[in-house]
């Protein structure tokens, strides 16, 4: 992705956020010299890749495969293996219509997937296999606390106020209709780097052509301008 492509995400991302009356924190606005400027009181953020996260999972077609996020809140992955702590995650999601997250799962991720408004999210579904393949088997999921099946690769079309969760081992896919969607994930701790099983082989994280200087940083850009003097 074009470094000018995705802060034109962000804006539009922003914007929408915006109109649907959803604020992000100061650090979202920060500018790539502020960053440079800070110290060790943001290393939490830099560490837990809490911020902007814009992708088209490798394939070059961001309008068709491709999802705006911003991670709000992530726990420790150390927590997490104590029991204890901060053990939770929390993302907001800007989904376009007919604009695919591609099929995947979570080894050790639980979450709750949230219209927060807009058009409807469709989920298609579907178990995995032992060996992480697909299953042919009837899915059985909760939406806002129902029980309730699904038949192998069918879908569950939630509008806004409604919501999914998604336990490990279950391969999902989701994009909106009608018009974009807001969406709110409520999780697990989140480990972009080891806990996504894409059933397809693609990239979690865009490979950025610099064509201009950054809006604001991505969580993968931290590192660049992150320094702090120790």
């Amino acid at each position: 992705m074009k470094r000018s492509q995705i802060n034109a995400i962000i804006r539009e991302a922003d914007a929408f956020l915006k109109d649907h009356q959803f604020l992000l924190p100061p650090f979202a606005y920060w500018t790539p010299e502020q960053w440079m400027a800070k110290g060790d009181e943001v290393r939490q953020i830099v560490e837990r890749r809490i911020g902007w996260d814009m992708t088209d999972f490798g394939q070059g077609n961001f309008r068709h495969t491709g999802l705006s996020l911003f991670t709000l809140r992530n726990g420790s992955l150390e927590d997490l293996k104590k029991g204890k702590g901060e053990l939770y995650g929390e993302k907001i999601l800007v989904v376009g219509v007919d604009q695919v997250t591609p099929l995947h799962f979570h080894w050790m991720k639980t979450e709750d997937i949230i219209n927060r408004g807009g058009g409807k999210l469709v989920v298609q579904l579907y178990n995995a296999t032992e060996d992480e393949g697909l299953a042919d088997s009837d899915v059985s999921v909760y939406t806002d606390g129902v029980r309730r099946s699904v038949k192998a690769g069918e879908c569950v079309v939630l509008g806004p106020g409604e919501s999914i969760t998604l336990t490990p081992y279950c391969y999902h896919a989701f994009w909106a209709v009608e018009s974009p969607v807001l969406a709110g994930e409520v999780s697990l701790v989140n480990d972009d780097d080891s806990d996504n099983r894409f059933y397809e082989p693609i990239g979690r994280f865009p490979e950025i052509e610099e064509d201009e200087p950054p809006l604001y940083l991505m969580v993968n850009d931290y590192v660049k301008y992150y320094q702090p003097k120790t």
